[in-house]
């Protein structure tokens, strides 16, 4: 590999860069311009976050940046410390359609119309965008610890309230002593192959040398393990969950939900199916806990969401359960099952993104966040309802949303491939899921409040935010072709022969 630099490998950080400019830019127009109104922040936010998206989708269609015809030595940059391929680009899109919704749906908070918040929430997306990246363990590293310390700083960033300093610091300490061992696992890879990338190490692992080290890189493997179901929240990783989601500053918990979590799996992906932990089959022993995991955390979520009184904590733990979904795919070990998982986390930015839009919307006006106050919503403002039902059938599963394609990808690749007592398994949660999802909608729509004449104002930002993403939920559900081939096609990558 070439050791100068080519407009290549520049264009393979296109994204990144463009983001390093609105981060800069950002930080020049607060400081030079003093604007008035400290919304404008967060609409020149926005309005660079789309920008990089649109640059990002040109360089796709226009240049073939990245081609899903590149293969690994073609894709691989920057000393092969990452790769720019279809993968890549894919959760490129989700990451920066999640700065920008959040950005739109962060302006009308006054708690966080401060420069300080909006400069984090890019510096994060920085780091989930290299996460996904990331082909090399130190990489992988560096990109964690870039989006895991700017997300630790934006969960406790109402300093004057308890619930949110406490779930900055339950976040940093869980995040920290997960990370700790993920790297401890690491190590013991890099002590056993001599190489810190994932393709040396697979290339290593595809050979008969990985008989004799298996019970160090099964080892490895549950370390590893230990640091990306925290990032995914998955059982019994998911204790931090309810508590930073009901603490932190509710835009951000839907940037937190979706644009983290995939970053998450974008690493599993990357790890598990290159080979970094030995060949993929579904007789490892690594396979078989990944199945439990997904299992557990499918049920445990789905069940105790039903107990939950308020809002954030009952996304918080339907977030949980989604994740689990999310696992199927790629226990699957297919082409369609991983780029079911990636169709999966695709609407899943804009569901879960319109979802908490609205309520953050409804809390500026009741101060809370208790599921007894969507009472009566259709009534107060009948848009917010619409857009909270288009959310809630989504995750339900229902047509004509995203959320029904979604699970049935990732159902259907699970009896594909041979597991249809995990697609059942999954079947019979989502259904367990409809009570709860269904008791939102009843709120909204049977429910009267003492407040049903007194209308809930939406800002002209908000109303952008949530139609965009009602907008994809509703055409990801009716045509939702042209994207799973795209995934399906990025998830070629893993799977070459």
């Amino acid at each position: 590999m070439s050791p100068n630099i080519t407009l290549s490998w520049v264009l393979a950080l296109a994204p990144e860069i463009g983001l390093l400019v609105v981060l800069f830019m950002v930080l020049v127009f607060d400081k030079l311009f003093k604007p008035a109104d400290r919304r404008q922040v967060g609409l020149f936010t926005a309005w660079g976050a789309l920008a990089v998206l649109v640059m990002t989708v040109a360089l796709y269609w226009v240049l073939d940046q990245p081609s899903a015809g590149w293969g690994v030595e073609d894709s691989l940059f920057w000393g092969g410390m990452m790769r720019n391929d279809l993968v890549t680009f894919v959760f490129r899109l989700m990451f920066l359609s999640a700065l920008f919704l959040t950005s739109l749906l962060s302006m009308d908070v006054p708690r966080l119309q401060k420069v300080e918040y909006f400069a984090l929430l890019i510096t994060a997306t920085i780091g989930f965008s290299l996460m996904a990246a990331s082909t090399d363990l130190i990489m992988v590293y560096m990109a964690l610890e870039t989006a895991s310390i700017s997300s630790y700083l934006l969960a406790g960033f109402y300093s004057g309230q308890t619930r949110s300093s406490e779930a900055g610091m339950k976040y940093f300490i869980y995040g920290a002593f997960t990370t700790a061992v993920m790297v401890y696992g690491m190590s013991l890879l890099y002590g056993v192959t001599g190489q810190t990338s994932l393709y040396f190490i697979g290339d290593l692992f595809s050979g008969p040398e990985i008989a004799a080290v298996q019970p160090l890189v099964l080892l490895a493997a549950v370390l590893i393990t230990v640091g990306f179901a925290f990032k995914t929240s998955l059982v019994p990783y998911h204790f931090w969950t309810p508590d930073v989601y009901e603490g932190a500053p509710t835009p951000f918990v839907g940037m937190l939900s979706t644009a983290s979590k995939a970053a998450g799996f974008a690493v599993l992906l990357r790890v598990f199916l290159s080979g970094t932990l030995g060949p993929a089959n579904t007789g490892s022993e690594w396979w078989a806990m990944l199945v439990a995991m997904c299992i557990i955390t499918m049920t445990l979520g789905n069940l105790v969401a039903i107990f939950q009184t308020n809002i954030k904590r009952l996304l918080a733990y339907s977030s949980i359960a989604q994740a689990g979904y999310t696992l199927i795919g790629l226990v699957t070990l297919t082409q369609d099952g991983s780029g079911a998982s990636m169709f999966y986390l695709l609407m899943y930015v804009f569901t879960n993104i319109a979802a908490f839009g609205v309520i953050v919307i409804i809390s500026n006006v009741t101060h809370s966040d208790e599921l007894k106050d969507l009472s009566g919503l259709n009534r107060r403002s009948p848009f917010l309802a619409l857009v909270m039902l288009v959310a809630v059938l989504s995750l339900s599963g229902i047509p004509p949303t995203a959320g029904f394609f979604g699970k049935f990808f990732l159902f259907k690749a699970a009896i594909d491939a041979g597991f249809w007592w995990l697609a059942l398994i999954a079947i019979v949660n989502a259904f367990i899921a409809l009570y709860y999802y269904l008791g939102i909608i009843k709120y909204m729509y049977l429910y009267r409040s003492e407040e049903d004449d007194v209308s809930i104002p939406v800002s002209r930002a908000a109303q952008v935010g949530l139609v965009v993403s009602t907008v994809f939920i509703i055409y990801l559900g009716v045509i939702a072709g042209p994207a799973f081939e795209l995934t399906r096609q990025a998830a070629a990558s893993f799977f070459p022969g």
